[in-house]
């Protein structure tokens, strides 16, 4: 799995799961033959690509041996973008429309990356100074605790409102949820490479691992250690 903040992409097995929910956007994508998703009503659709909402209940009914699947931020651009392709959220038949739809801009490859082709880049050819002098502050901060705009605006020379409005432009994501995300991506990271919960949890800057628990779970539908023993993580900036 890829893990950036945002953006967590997946290329393997799919199994099927019980019905869950998660504040993400996910995308399942068949390399093969048609897997099968269902939600909450009991419907049921078969389909090659679907696109289920954030905070939606469903689940994976048939997976396939070789998938893709993307969980991104909701109030990311890109989240954003998914969501506008799903014309009923609860509809299992309406998640594998949008999946089509998904298919038809020619994914292909790291499809993930292409955020153009949903009209909501994911990333800026230019970013502002300021914002990579914040973004390169941030993770010396995380594990200190609250992380705010204003302070890190401040280190940057830039006022906390221009910042802000950086974040959201050139990342596609709030400043609030790209710290939340990159929260996440290092404690996943650091349990990766060996570390218990508990410190995975308190040098990402955590409460403490409940509080880490409780994001993964919203976030993936999995706590981080299930995340770990299941996947090999490459953690991108």
């Amino acid at each position: 799995m890829t893990i950036r903040p945002g953006l967590a992409h997946y290329r393997g097995a799919l199994g099927a799961n019980g019905l869950h929910h998660h504040h993400a956007v996910q995308v399942l994508i068949s390399r093969g033959e048609p897997l099968i998703v269902g939600d909450a009503q009991g419907n049921e659709v078969e389909c090659l690509a679907a696109v289920t909402p954030a905070d939606i209940p469903h689940t994976i009914v048939r997976g396939v041996v070789d998938g893709e699947m993307l969980h991104a931020a909701r109030e990311s651009v890109y989240g954003s973008a998914l969501e506008a392709l799903v014309p009923e959220p609860h509809s299992a038949a309406s998640w594998g429309q949008a999946g089509a739809r998904l298919l038809e801009l020619g994914v292909a490859g790291e499809w993930w990356r292409a955020g153009d082709r949903l009209n909501s880049p994911v990333a800026m050819p230019f970013r502002h100074p300021a914002l990579v002098a914040s973004m390169q502050l941030l993770p010396d901060l995380l594990a200190a605790g609250p992380v705010r705009l204003r302070e890190v605006a401040a280190a940057a020379g830039i006022s906390e409102s221009r910042l802000g409005h950086l974040f959201a432009e050139q990342l596609g994501l709030p400043f609030r949820a790209y710290v939340r995300w990159l929260r996440l991506s290092r404690a996943v990271e650091f349990i990766a490479r060996g570390s218990s919960l508990t410190e995975a949890a308190h040098l990402s800057g955590f409460s403490d691992s409940a509080h880490l628990n409780r994001v993964c779970h919203r976030s993936f539908g999995l706590a981080p250690t299930a995340l770990t023993e299941r996947i090999k993580f490459t953690v991108v900036e």
